[in-house]
């Protein structure tokens, strides 16, 4: 049996080892960990039953258990499912190989006119310490956060951004969506974040901020109300006390 081992059952150990360890870090993410050791025992024990000792009645019992589980598997944790399934179709790399068979056309460089009212606007609320929470839409949609705030469809423009976040606005403790050069809507809710990770000091807009990073591929620009340093998170990680040059020159490279 050991001269049959070959290239492609490396491969076989090889991927699912992959899929095991990206199986754990989502369900460590989301704190079901304990869910997914208690899965990985019982399947253990199902192929231990089934094909090691071959106890046929107490297999088969465990073989309809594990075909109704999958589906219960798949309702209980459709929104980790769904996160994996984004992260592997957002990942650079397949999206590099994509275009290299679509033929992808070069997005257009991003104007001044669209970033500097961003930059400036996230300066001055630094300045006041002015709370603000700004979601960049890029590829993803994201018109299910739209709807959970109060619709604008505004020219990007400084003083409006600093009036929406002004410290007696109604809508200045939710977020902002800037879709397609435009401020589609503010108030909105984002999902926020329960990674462990996350510093102690980074309050609820950072956690808020980290939520839609992780679920999509937008960019949000945080201005901390404590400190007024200005912070971004993207692909679900932060960059963190950014200068104007900084968030300028990364919103001309990310938009």
């Amino acid at each position: 049996m050991f001269f049959d081992f070959g290239i492609k059952d490396v491969i076989d150990i090889f991927l699912v080892a992959t899929l095991l360890y990206y199986t754990y870090r989502l369900m460590k993410e989301s704190r079901s960990l304990n869910v997914f050791i208690g899965i990985m025992v019982f399947v253990i024990l199902w192929l231990f039953v089934s094909q090691v000792l071959e106890m046929r009645l107490l297999g088969s019992i465990m073989d309809k258990l594990v075909s109704v589980g999958v589906l219960a598997l798949l309702i209980l944790f459709q929104e980790e499912i769904r996160k994996f399934l984004y992260t592997l179709g957002a990942h650079q790399r397949f999206r590099n190989f994509i275009k290299m068979f679509s033929g992808g056309k070069k997005h257009d460089q991003v104007d001044r006119e669209t970033i500097m009212p961003i930059v400036m606007a996230c300066m001055s609320m630094a300045k006041g310490k002015v709370g603000a929470l700004i979601v960049i839409e890029r590829a993803t949609p994201l018109d299910n956060i739209v709807e959970t705030g109060d619709v604008i469809d505004a020219n990007i423009n400084q003083r409006l951004i600093e009036n929406i976040f002004f410290k007696n606005s109604p809508l200045h403790d939710g977020a902002m969506v800037i879709s397609k050069k435009r401020i589609k809507a503010a108030g909105c809710i984002l999902p926020v974040s329960h990674d462990m990770d996350i510093p102690k000091e980074l309050g609820l807009r950072h956690r808020a901020a980290m939520g839609i990073s992780q679920s999509s591929d937008a960019i949000a620009v945080v201005v901390s109300e404590e400190t007024g340093r200005i912070s971004m998170a993207v692909n679900g990680s932060f960059r963190l006390r950014l200068s104007a040059e900084e968030l300028e020159g990364l919103l001309a490279n990310m938009m």
